[in-house]
């Protein structure tokens, strides 16, 4: 009867929950991203596959590679690997334990203890030994839903570190892409600088001629010797970024450092402007740091709930069964040496120096704590979002500008240097013009690869290249 009436009062306080259902933080979003030139609809680029949004073969291989053998992910996977085993445990925390337990004792009482004057009456021994073997079964009944509270936190810990595992594949992604389209602009600015160092020669070439001829001075030759000059060093520092470029992609592969064999050129890789952006309240689902965030607030609300349910009473139950004897040749003697004990116990927290009160204070500010990060969290995705549709804007009109200077000066270049052959320009005429060039071409490889980088930037921010 005590027995029943124990398991009926912890059904009861089993069924009450303490602490509140969690329900996402509210959030103040906009209708549509600053900056944003298409209407906003649900479509957006961050729903696209990797290898749909990047079509370059030599990228498409790269991103498979850092995606098995970057060590951030593999990290990152290990992480969930560990929330999973948690989160099993968790599961099973309504479950008693279950413990066998075998044990011998020899014991010297006192002489003039009862057990010392029957041991030495009945045994004609001056010890007592005690032979055990039992199994024993621990119960503790959390009152208050405190075991669907720890479930609560161990599958929102686990999704959490789902969700920052696929973080973690969207930065690598993105990095992987921002390092290959860097190289490709290396490689056209090691081109422009190669050409252009070829045109000074030539220009050197003639005005040597003319300097034999009495056309010109030593100091019309010394100045575009130094012009040479600089054209000359630029091209083994942009050899040294190549390879220093190579080396950073290959180890986000997971690779040793090495060359990169590729086949596209910087101007012939375009995505197709303007790129859709889609709504700000997708963000709540396809980013995953946005949604690990609130995963997070979660877990921190599942844990004031059980550190506001450890300030309820707890019942315990337990039950052992056994063999004991206090000799060993009758120790599995049976049916005489057999034994049960069963028990059960409420424990209600009265007085822990404020311990429980304190973790409960505690687990309420983290909680708090927790939904101002998801806040955050979703305030810079917006953001992000918001810079990278402006970068793409600006960045167009950008290039469109530094295009038709390009071809300007190209078309200046040609004419000085027609002009200074028939003495009608000036040796300083050619070298502004050949400077100017130069730099103007740099500059438009620079735009480009910009421009492929904030594209990138919006589809990482969109919550793109975990899919």
């Amino acid at each position: 009867m005590p027995l029943l009436l124990i398991t009926g009062l912890s059904s009861m306080m089993m069924a009450c929950r303490v602490g509140k259902d969690f329900s996402r933080p509210d959030t103040a979003l906009p209708v549509q991203y600053r900056s944003a030139v298409l209407p906003a609809d649900s479509n957006n680029i961050g729903l696209l596959p990797a290898k749909t949004f990047f079509t370059d073969p030599v990228l498409q291989t790269l991103i498979d590679s850092a995606l098995i053998k970057n060590f951030d992910i593999q990290v990152a996977i290990r992480n969930v690997a560990i929330a999973a085993q948690t989160v099993k445990t968790a599961r099973l925390g309504a479950l008693p334990d279950l413990n066998l337990q075998v044990q011998a004792n020899r014991n010297w009482p006192s002489k003039n203890s009862l057990n010392g004057s029957l041991s030495e009456q009945f045994m004609g021994t001056k010890y007592m030994d005690d032979y055990n073997a039992n199994l024993g079964l621990s119960w503790e009944v959390i009152a208050w839903g405190k075991i669907n509270r720890l479930k609560e936190a161990a599958l929102a810990t686990y999704l959490q570190s789902a969700e920052a595992s696929k973080a973690v594949q969207t930065k690598i992604v993105s990095e992987v892409a921002q390092g290959y389209y860097n190289l490709l602009m290396l490689d056209t600015q090691q081109e422009i600088a190669a050409k252009n160092l070829a045109l000074t020669d030539s220009t050197l070439q003639i005005m040597q001629l003319q300097f034999t001829s009495g056309q010109i001075t030593t100091l019309a030759i010394e100045q575009t010797q130094a012009q040479r000059q600089v054209a000359a060093a630029l091209i083994p520092k942009i050899a040294q970024e190549i390879t220093l470029q190579e080396n950073a992609l290959q180890l986000l592969t997971g690779a040793l450092p090495g060359a990169i064999i590729r086949q596209s050129r910087l101007e012939s890789i375009r995505f197709n402007l303007p790129l859709s952006a889609g709504v700000p309240a997708a963000l709540l689902t396809q980013r995953p740091d946005v949604h690990a965030a609130e995963l997070a607030a979660k877990a921190a609300n599942a844990r004031t709930g059980i550190a506001r349910a450890n300030m309820y009473p707890a019942l315990n139950i337990t039950a052992s069964a056994g063999v004991n004897s206090f000799k060993a040749s009758n120790w599995f003697n049976i049916p005489g040496s057999l034994f049960e004990t069963v028990g059960g116990s409420i424990t209600q927290p009265i007085f822990q120096r404020k311990k429980l009160k304190t973790d409960w204070e505690i687990a309420k500010l983290e909680e708090e704590k927790s939904v101002i990060e998801f806040k955050q969290s979703v305030l810079t995705a917006v953001g992000e979002v918001s810079d990278a549709l402006v970068r793409l804007d600006k960045l167009q009109a950008q290039h469109a500008i530094t295009q038709v200077r390009v071809e300007q000066l190209q078309s200046a270049t040609q004419h000085a240097g027609l002009l200074f052959q028939s003495g009608m320009a000036t040796y300083l005429e050619v070298l502004n013009a050949q400077s100017n060039v130069l730099q103007s071409e740099l500059d438009l490889a620079t735009l480009q690869r910009d421009q492929l980088s904030a594209a990138v930037d919006l589809y990482r921010s969109l919550g793109g290249g975990w899919q």
